[in-house]
């Protein structure tokens, strides 16, 4: 945060007048200072000055002077100021809301001591601290105070939290003590927290630490238990001053330290967890800074001086201007005000959890706010103020945020749709669903409402593309699911959520009623649709009309206008609703009904007296009907019975209307008789369920009244007599038979015989009650009650009439069963037949006819057969042994397999016939392969094979025609067949049929007969591909010569044939065509050629036009000279390109001269400008007079050409002496040099060499020295005998020369010869004579330059021969000091070498040194090298890998060396998998905080835990060594400059991670540790991001489960099998980590390079997961503890507080702890005695290291009185 000065409120005084205190109010509007005067000045919050009062004396008798202002705080409501005064009490003014309203004392609280300071904190309670030291609470509504605990020093500072929940307050001995109002779950104790060591008059709680300053020059930050966590020394500073004031920012994420002339700024760094200081604000003549003030809002800093100055400062992290509309500050980390810079009004954006906002974006129309923090989201609406929190994590930043929707913002993430109120801080819903488009989701909250309803917000969304969900977002349940048989395009709820719109792709428009759940069909053909604002009318639009629904609970009912154009909006505004229409360019607006629609609003509303007073203005119309009917419903249903009353009168319904105006009487004469509501009188309850047709409950009415009469009245009118009897019966009536016999009068009267009967048969009179069934006519219930009484069945007239009325009205089964109750069996049995009720039939033959069986079953096969029920029918054929007419039967009800079954049944030939039927449905059904099987079972194998044909499958066709027909008739068949196809231009049927017989040349041949030329070549290319381009050039021809050209054109290129397309269209003048074709496929070459031949064609200016079009001028000018047509060439050339001309004489001139009309050829040369040409075209037919002549004439150079022509001539002829002549004539006698030499004759050679040019005689010679040396080989000898011959003339170099060339020779005999010549001696000595007789020549006779030369030459081949001395004698005599040295030392003589360069050029005694270490070391004489070269001595034991030797003599050296090739050791043996070794090694010598080793560190750490097996106790000295090599560098670097880096901090992680691996191996050692061990092992999980998660899962998961920890082992274990299908897939981006929400186990790990168990152990592990997820006997959740956190969390779930690590287990240190004198290290005391205990009773040597590491790492353990020894 930085500092940015704005304004001078206050000038400050030339003397002491401080500025005693100052606050701003919370809504940010108002800042009070308080001078020296005593008098507060009320600022705007632009630092404007508006107000002011004097604050008054305790008592007025003492004086204006007598008292100072202390302290002042706002209450909360901004609207009072308490003032805490030196005089003993505190005063609380009333300043009203706006300015300059009057100032009231409305409180004084009188105190025993004077008031230091004070805070307004909560409403109605001030909180103030005394000198006497006491803190108290004072009730502004009660006026009373109150002691909150007491101290025994004076309290000079007091400060809230961010949240205003708990104090802290200083006092003079340097005490800081804490309380909570409500410690809202932190668990932080209250009490003395900390000892300052001064008084802490600048005191600041932040949100994470509480900083203190005194007068000391210290500022120190103390964590939540008053530990030390950071201290800001001064002290050294000269300039630096005591610290009087401090403040904390709102957000609790800076503050500000106030001293001489000076603001310090401290800001918090989150994820550091430390606090950082800013650059300070230092101002010159300031002084003493003896109050701060921090605008509520975070965005403005106050401070006030001791000469009474007042300074305005800006606060920002930074600061933003959106599209020149908004500027957005960042006030803090957790802070960001939104203002808006055309109306000045602002929006302050904060997390409540504390958390970093991250950038803010402004969207929807600029109008809504956006912003993340690390687990949350923030919203806000700039309109409204309403402000949103919600947790939101893992998201990526992939969301897509919808704001169509003014009162909810919609967001989509992961095919997750979650709703957010503004306002709220909860997430409304969140449902599945993959439609992000708005039109597809609605949502409706609180938007109109209703009666009885308090909380109404819906939400209709897609579920998929044809169903839509609708749900209750207040109660979290579903409220219906509509599956719709088409694609859903838009939908919208209605403002009440009651009714929902939805439309489909086939543009149909439904009303989905959500109470009812009834669906329906509003329109067809849909283009708009809107609910008109407001209200429950709704607008669309189906083709030309417009649709309006009034009443849209009567779907029925619309009304319709005709439409022009198409409907583009709606707007409801100033009491009319319009709906705009583009009718072309016009827009045209259609007012609706304001009144129809204020109906529904009305009646939504529930003010029925309203909604009629509105229809009755309304002519009856059908929509008016529909209103009328909606609201005598809705008046019934509310017991409004005058409104009904009036509905129906307007719907004219008299009968209803009449019973309501009686029911209304009634309900009027109850009013006036008892003064009550006369509509829950009971007779009106009861008339009221009538109208409704509830007719019980209206018998409940008057029953519950004992108005029995009144319910039976209500039955008779009615003329229901069952209820009205029942009613009788239940109540004890006493006219009870009456009402019967009324009942029964009433029946016959009515004609209702039949019911009369059945109160006769329920009375007993059964053969009264057969009298009336008859007479009703109805038999069948007398038949029925008959056959129930014996009696009656006894009386055979009795039988005998029902029988004939039950015959008569053809009820034959009814008579049947009544024939076969009085055993008449054979008549029975006629009846059943001809009832057709053939079941009974069979079932009473089989026992009475058994004869006749088969023929009842034929009976009732044909019977069903009539009926059409052919399936039923089959079986009883097939029963019946008619087998024929089974089949008839099952093919004609299409059981085709069963007809085909029983076929194969039959023997008979006459059934053949039915698989003609059977194989013509299956060939209808394309099952060909069953068709075919029954066409040849029942002989029609043609028909079979003209059914394939029909179906296209030759090739089956064929096979099946090949069974039964002859070659030939098969081929004439489908030949024959074809041709009919070809007639009916079923051109590729008739082909497949072709190829069927093989013979593709007749589908050839049909295909050119129909010019489908396109086929032809499809067919030779698949059956003729030799003839595929003989066929396309043929085709071409034909079609060339009908002069269709493009598509021959098609084929010459198929043919690859493009020259003769060219051909074509160049015969047929068709140039352009030709040059496209030239240029498309014969390349640059023909494309220029055509455009050549196209010109000629033209001639003259219109060939140089077409050629300069192309840019092909010059080309054709070249073309037509190199195809002689010169003539054509230079017509272009004169038109175009005259400079051309000379060119075209020069070719036309080199034609001629081919064909050898020289004269001819000789003009045009000389036209051309190239006489010399002619001159050489005589030279080679050798005319030389003619050559002569034109040289002479025309060209005087080429003279002597024609001159060395006749000398080549004459060398020819072997006529030397006359070449040489021409050859000197013409100057040339370097020709006769060559001539001469070309013909071996050197010494003529020579002799014109020397004569003439001898300036190459030296070059000459040599040459021929070659030649006769390639002749014949001249050995040594001969060079010998060269080189004396050149000393003797004095050719001294020569001579030199020569010497040197001998070399070794195999030639023995002229060897031999040497020697004796060279004093027998050998020929290395020889060949050493000459060299060194060439040197003493050298330095003798020759200059220095060359001298130095040569014995650069002889001085490496006398050191080939080993003549080291000889050779350093020869560099000696030249001064080559260097090279002497060189040749020394390569002949190893050290000392000659040493005093050659200590005596000539001491320079190279360091060089000498260096050569010879270098052969020390190539020798590995490591030994001589120490002495020499100490560190070339420790490389070679390096790389030898002879380490204990290198690190021996290392150690003999510096420290820095010795860690140098301690690091590559230890390198090394990390390369070697030996890292425990290489950690002993660093432990062995020390572990130095070198940057440089940092990865070797690191490395080392990441080998070891990653080792396999080793979670048991065997790995605990690993795991110390670890651990104790770590703990030895974090105490090194702590005293080097490397301390409190993030290295350091990296290696503090890596020690406290070794420190719980080796104490796990150490507790898993000792049974009664094994709950340590297992805690430690779930603590490892915390650092994921070190340790392999695999690694780490899979052990804590086994160590859970070992113990019984089984909901964390599930969990634990089911993560590990999660990471180990990411491991397979390479990454852990769709990795599940919802389990460890809230909890501090990282997310992002590293992904392991492979996993830390075998497959077998990774299957055990999914087997027990898998076992345990099926019992359902675990929940899937951690265990929490005090602070609803995940137990082993450090961090506080719901507050973010960290507590401190145990250092035994890991776990949180909560309230049982144990301190440690170092800071930051307890423990828990259950814990910690549990171990010390173990330890004691086992004597565990690893538990006693574990202890005596963690006294040396915790600075001491506590006391106790348990001792190792």
């Amino acid at each position: 945060m930085q500092l940015k000065y704005l304004k001078t409120l206050l000038t400050s005084r030339e003397f002491a007048a401080k500025v005693t205190c100052m606050a701003w109010a919370p809504n940010n509007i108002k800042f009070a200072v308080c001078t020296v005067d005593r008098v507060v000045l009320l600022y705007d919050e632009h630092g404007e000055s508006r107000d002011k009062f004097s604050t008054k004396p305790v008592d007025a008798k003492y004086g204006k002077q007598s008292y100072v202002v202390n302290d002042m705080a706002f209450s909360p409501d901004s609207t009072k100021i308490a003032i805490g005064q030196s005089d003993n009490i505190i005063f609380v003014y009333r300043i009203g809301e706006d300015w300059g309203d009057k100032k009231v004392i409305c409180n004084k609280f009188v105190q025993t001591s004077a008031v230091t300071c004070l805070l307004w904190p909560a409403e109605h309670a001030i909180v103030y601290g005394l000198v006497e030291g006491k803190i108290r609470l004072a009730n502004t509504q009660t006026n009373k105070s109150s002691t909150i605990y007491a101290t025994e020093s004076w309290v000079v500072s007091l400060a809230s939290n961010v949240s205003g929940k708990g104090i802290i307050s200083g006092h003079a001995d340097g005490t800081v003590v804490r309380y909570f109002f409500d410690d809202e779950g932190s668990g932080e104790s209250q009490g003395k927290l900390l000892t300052h060591s001064c008084p802490p008059y600048a005191i600041a709680w932040g949100a994470n630490s509480i900083m203190v300053g005194g007068c000391d020059k210290k500022v120190v930050a103390y964590s939540r238990e008053g530990h030390i966590l950071q201290t800001f020394d001064y002290s050294r500073d000269r300039t630096e001053k005591e610290f009087t004031v401090a403040v904390a920012s709102p957000s609790g994420e800076s503050v500000v330290f106030g001293s001489f002339d000076r603001l310090r700024v401290f800001n918090w760094a989150p994820r550091r967890g430390m606090w950082d200081e800013a650059k300070p604000k230092e101002i010159s003549n300031l002084y003493t800074i003896t109050s701060l003030a921090w605008k509520k809002d975070g965005s403005r800093l106050c401070a006030g001086t001791l000469c009474g100055g007042v300074e305005l400062f800006d606060c920002c992290l930074r600061r933003t201007i959106y599209k020149n509309k908004y500027e957005v500050t960042y006030v803090g980390l957790s802070q960001v005000i939104v203002k808006n810079l055309s109306t000045g009004t602002r929006v302050v954006l904060k997390s409540y959890y504390g958390y970093e906002i991250e950038e803010v974006k402004i969207m929807g129309k600029d109008r809504y706010l956006m912003a993340h923090t690390s687990d949350t989201l923030l919203l806000g609406d700039l309109l409204t103020n309403k402000l949103s929190e919600v947790p939101w994590t893992g998201s990526g930043g992939n969301e897509k945020f919808f704001f169509e929707n003014e009162t909810v913002c919609m967001i989509f993430n992961a095919g997750e749709l979650s709703l957010v109120e503004y306002s709220s801080n909860e997430i409304l819903g969140s449902v599945r669903t993959e439609f992000m488009n708005p039109h597809l989701i609605s949502v409706r909250l609180n938007e109109r409402k209703q009666k009885g309803v308090e909380d109404n917000k819906k939400l209709a969304y897609l579920i998929d593309i044809k169903t839509i969900a609708i749900v209750d977002l207040a109660g979290g349940y579903n409220l219906g699911t509509i599956s719709h048989d088409s694609k859903i395009d838009w939908l919208e709820l209605n403002e009440t959520g009651c009714k929902l719109l939805f439309r489909d792709k086939k543009l149909r428009l439904h009303l989905y009623n959500i109470q009812s759940g009834v669906k329906t069909t509003l329109l067809s053909f849909c283009s708009y649709v809107q609910w008109v604002p407001g209200s429950d009318v709704v607008v669309s639009q189906n083709r030309g009309n417009l649709c309006i629904w009034y009443s849209i609970d009567s779907p029925e009912t619309v009304t319709m206008f005709p439409v022009k154009g198409d409907i583009v909006d709606l707007k409801r505004a100033d009491g009319k609703t319009d709906v705009i229409v583009t009718e072309g360019v016009n827009m045209v607006t259609y007012t609706l009904d304001e009144g129809l629609i204020e109906f529904g609003t009305a009646v939504d509303d529930g003010d029925y007296n309203r909604a009629t007073a509105f229809l009755e203005t309304l002519e009856m119309s059908p929509e008016t009907e529909a209103m009328w009917k909606t609201l005598s419903k809705l008046a019934l249903e509310a017991c409004q019975l005058h409104i009904a009353e009036r509905c129906f009168a307007a719907l004219g319904d008299v009968s209803t209307l009449h019973f309501l105006r009686q029911t209304n009487e009634i309900v009027d004469k109850v009013s006036q008789e008892t003064g009550e509501d006369g509509t829950s009188f009971y007779q009106v309850q009861a008339r009221v369920a009538m109208l409704d047709k509830n007719f019980k409950l209206a018998e409940m009415h008057y029953t519950e009244q004992n108005a029995i009469e009144e319910a039976i009245e209500m039955y008779q009118e009615l003329h229901m007599w069952d209820d009205c009897i029942a009613v009788a019966e239940a109540k004890g009536y006493p006219e009870l038979d009456t009402l019967r016999e009324n009942r029964y009068r009433w029946l016959m009267e009515t004609g209702q015989e039949d019911r009369a009967g059945e109160v006769r048969e329920s009375e007993g009179d059964f053969q009264g009650a057969i009298n009336l069934y008859l007479k009703a006519g109805l038999p069948a219930k007398a038949a029925r009650l008959a056959m129930s009484q014996s009696e009656i069945t006894n009386s055979s007239e009795t039988v005998d009439r029902i029988a004939a009325s039950l015959i008569k009205g053809e009820f034959y089964e009814r008579a049947g069963d009544l024939y076969e109750k009085i055993r008449n069996n054979q008549r029975a049995l006629e009846c059943y037949c001809k009832g057709g009720a053939f079941r009974k039939a069979v079932e009473l033959a089989r026992i009475t006819f058994p004869a006749e069986v088969v023929k009842l079953e034929e009976s009732w096969g044909d019977y069903l057969v009539q009926q059409k029920q052919m399936d039923a029918a089959i079986n009883h054929f097939i029963e019946a042994g008619c087998s024929l007419k089974a089949i008839e039967a099952a093919i004609a009800a299409r059981q085709w397999k069963k007809a085909v079954h029983i076929l194969e049944l039959q023997e008979d030939s006459s059934s053949e016939k039915y698989y003609v039927k059977i194989a013509q449905h299956y060939a209808s059904m394309q099952d060909y392969e069953m068709a075919e099987q029954l066409f040849v079972k029942g002989g029609h194998i043609k028909d079979a094979v003209e059914m394939y044909t029909a179906a296209g499958h030759w090739e089956e066709a064929h096979k099946l025609a090949v069974k039964c027909m002859t070659e030939e008739e098969v081929m004439a068949l489908y030949i024959s067949r074809a041709q009919e196809l070809e007639r009916d231009g079923k051109f590729k049927e008739a082909e497949r049929l072709f190829a069927t017989v093989k013979q593709p040349d007749l589908a050839i041949t049909m295909y050119k007969k129909n010019r489908m030329f396109d086929d032809v070549i499809r067919l030779v290319a698949k059956h003729h591909p030799d003839l595929l381009t003989e066929t396309h050039v043929h085709l071409a021809k034909e079609l060339e010569a009908e002069s269709r050209f493009s598509e021959a054109e098609y084929h010459f290129m198929e043919a690859e044939e493009w020259k003769a397309a060219v051909h074509m269209y160049s015969v047929n003048d068709m140039w352009e065509d030709a040059y496209r074709v030239a240029k498309s496929h014969g390349g640059a070459d023909a494309q220029k050629q055509v455009a050549y031949l196209w010109a000629r064609s033209l001639g003259g200016e219109a060939a140089v036009k077409l050629l300069n079009k192309f840019g092909l001028l010059e080309y054709a000018i070249k073309s037509a000279s190199n195809k002689f047509s010169f003539d054509f060439a230079f017509d272009l050339a004169r038109l175009a390109c005259k400079e051309k001309i000379p060119e075209i004489h020069l070719k036309h001139a080199l034609y001629l001269e081919d064909e050898g009309k020289f004269t001819e050829a000789e003009v045009e040369f000389i036209k051309a400008g190239k006489p010399k040409e002619a001159v050489l075209m005589y030279v080679h037919n050798q005319d030389w007079a003619n050559a002569q002549r034109v040289a002479e004439g025309h060209d005087p150079e080429s003279l002597s050409e024609v001159l060395v022509g006749q000398a080549k001539f004459c060398f020819k002829e072997n006529d030397f002496k006359k070449a040489e002549a021409f050859l000197l004539q013409a100057q040339r006698p370097e020709l006769a040099v060559k001539y001469y030499k070309d013909a071996d004759m050197w010494s003529d050679a020579i002799r014109i060499c020397k004569e003439y040019i001898p300036n190459k005689l030296s070059m000459l010679q040599e040459e021929y020295e070659r030649e006769a040396s390639k002749k014949g080989l001249r050995g040594v000898e001969g060079f010998l005998e060269q080189a004396r011959e050149w000393e003797q003339s004095g050719e001294y170099s020569r001579a030199v020369e020569y010497y040197l060339k001998v070399k070794d020779d195999s030639n023995t005999a002229l060897m031999e010869k040497c020697w004796m010549k060279v004093s027998c001696t050998v020929w290395h000595v020889h060949s050493l004579c000459a060299y060194v007789q060439a040197a003493e020549l050298s330095i003798k006779f020759l200059t220095t330059d060359v001298a130095v030369e040569v014995i650069q030459v002889v001085g490496p081949r006398l050191a080939q021969l080993r003549k080291f001395n000889a050779a350093a004698e020869l560099y000696l005599n030249m001064d080559l000091i260097k090279e002497a040295i060189d040749v020394f030392i390569e002949g190893e003589e050290w000392n000659k070498a040493k005093r050659v360069a200590k005596e000539l050029e001491p320079r190279y005694e360091d060089y000498v040194d260096q050569k010879y270490k270098e052969h020390l070391k190539n020798q590995g004489r490591v030994e001589s090298l120490v002495g020499v070269d100490v560190m070339a001595a420790l490389d070679i034991y390096a790389e030898r890998g002879q380490w204990e030797k290198c690190l021996e003599t290392a150690s003999k050296q510096t420290f820095q060396i010795l860690h140098k090739y301690i690091a590559l050791y230890a390198t090394h043996l990390i390369k070697d998998k030996e890292a425990p070794k290489a950690v002993q090694l660093y432990i062995q010598h020390g572990v130095p905080p070198n940057p440089q080793n940092f990865n070797i560190y690191k490395r080392l750490f990441l080998d070891l835990i990653n080792l396999p097996d080793t979670d048991g106790p065997e790995s605990y000295r690993m795991f110390a060594d670890l651990r104790n090599f770590f703990f030895q560098l974090c105490e090194n670097m702590s005293k080097s400059t490397e301390a409190n880096t993030p290295a350091h901090e990296d290696f503090e992680q890596m020690l406290l991670i070794s420190h719980y691996y080796a104490t796990r191996s150490a507790a898993k050692g000792v049974e009664q540790l094994i709950s340590i061990a297992t805690k430690l092992s779930v603590s490892l999980l915390r650092h994921t991001e070190l340790v392999p998660a695999d690694k780490a899962f899979y052990e804590a998961g086994l160590a859970c489960k070992a113990i019984g920890w089984e909901n964390m082992a599930f969990i634990f274990l089911n993560h590990f099998l999660d990471l180990c299908d990411g491991i397979d897939e390479g990454t852990l981006d769709t990795l599940d980590h919802t389990d460890f929400l809230d909890t501090d186990i990282p997310f992002e790990v590293p992904v392991p390079t492979k996993l830390c168990v075998t497959v077998a152990q990774r299957d055990q592990i999914r087997d027990w997961v898998l076992m345990v997820s099926m019992d359902h006997r675990l929940e899937q959740v951690l265990p929490h503890d005090e602070r609803n956190t995940y137990e082993a969390s450090l961090v506080a779930a719901n507050t973010g507080l960290r507590s401190l690590p145990c250092v035994l287990t890991g776990y949180p240190v909560l309230r049982n702890k144990i301190e440690f004198s170092a800071a930051g290290k307890a423990a828990n005391k259950e814990d910690w005695n549990k171990f010390l205990m173990a330890t004691k009773t086992t004597h565990s040597p690893e538990c006693q290291d574990v202890l005596e590491f963690i006294r040396q790492w915790c600075g001491g353990l506590p006391a106790s009185g348990f001792s190792f020894r």
